[in-house]
């Protein structure tokens, strides 16, 4: 048996899969030569899935059938209010399971969240079988420090499924820290704020004589990027209906097409003072024609819009 070990970080929106080297850790890149690869998986119509970025790019011509953001469905209730609140905003549709938990509609079947969360931690192995020239059976994943008991034994469920023997389950805030500190002889208290796509994380550590001890962790597993993509969507989708009297988000399509653009700006923000977000042909009535989206969004209005979530965490 191969005494390789390799390091999943499923996360929410972007999982990357990495290796010790010696001493030394390496991200084992995507086929497409990324450091991460989207948490997205899609059934195509001819019969096939797709993973990761194939699996984005098609997200807004294929929106029923492509699947991401499972990561806040996992090990949860089906009637919880945070979960009933995150299907409200979904492309993709999910039923109660016969255990009162999240199945997911793909390629006509119901399927569980961690059948799901199998075919990303499945494509993360392959490309580490293929970059380690060999077949990679073991691995460690990392999980928000707010999981429950469900969400951690549903996760290492998944990794089963993808035929990983998972050793362990990491939390995120302390891989980070053991990352930042392990062997620099460091002797402190560090903070880990992990702000993610889909959960924030809260950590106090005692790093001392290569001996990590958690002081303290917190967190919202319903707080992250997402929720700030969600609420450009809501801004432009508002400033729309008001316009033109058509809620966009009640269409599938049109609300892939609105979170793509979100996540865009958000990211164009990050380096520039404001971003243009232009959907050509969004909408179309025998009465108005063809509708599109023109809007630029400021930097300042992204804090305006985001400022409740800042201080959530």
């Amino acid at each position: 048996m191969s005494d390789v070990v390799i390091g999943i970080d499923l996360g929410t929106t972007n999982t990357c899969v990495a290796v010790m080297e010696g001493e030394s850790p390496r991200i084992i890149h995507s086929r497409e030569g990324h450091n991460t690869m989207p948490s997205v998986v899609a059934y195509v119509e001819t019969g096939g899935e797709l993973v990761g970025h194939l699996a984005k790019r098609q997200a807004v011509t294929n929106a029923m059938n492509t699947v991401g953001g499972v990561k806040r469905l996992i090990g949860r209730r089906y009637h919880s209010t945070e979960v009933q609140e995150a299907l409200s905003r979904l492309s993709y549709h999910c039923v109660e399971g016969p255990h009162g938990d999240v199945r997911v509609v793909f390629g006509g079947e119901e399927l569980a969240v961690p059948q799901i969360s199998s075919k990303i931690l499945l494509e993360a192995k392959k490309i580490a079988d293929q970059a380690l020239g060999q077949d990679v059976t073991r691995a460690v994943i990392t999980v928000p420090a707010y999981f429950n008991d469900n969400q951690r034994q549903a996760t290492r469920d998944a990794g089963q499924i993808a035929g990983l023997e998972v050793l362990r389950i990491i939390n995120e805030p302390t891989a980070a820290a053991l990352a930042y500190g392990f062997k620099k002889g460091l002797n402190q208290k560090t903070v880990v704020f992990d702000l993610g796509g889909g959960t924030f994380d809260i950590s106090i550590l005692e790093i001392g004589q290569e001996v990590f001890e958690v002081l303290s962790t917190a967190g919202d597993s319903f707080l992250g990027g997402e929720d700030f993509d969600d609420r450009v969507i809501d801004w432009l989708a508002k400033t729309f209906e008001e316009e033109n009297g058509v809620d966009l988000r009640k269409d599938k399509m049109s609300l892939q097409r609105l979170r793509a653009a979100a996540e865009q700006a958000k990211i164009e923000l990050s380096e520039a003072e404001s971003s243009e977000i232009n959907l050509p042909f969004i909408h179309s009535s025998p009465q108005a024609g063809a509708l599109h989206v023109q809007q630029l969004l400021t930097r300042d209005v992204f804090y305006e819009l985001v400022d409740d979530l800042i201080r959530r965490a």
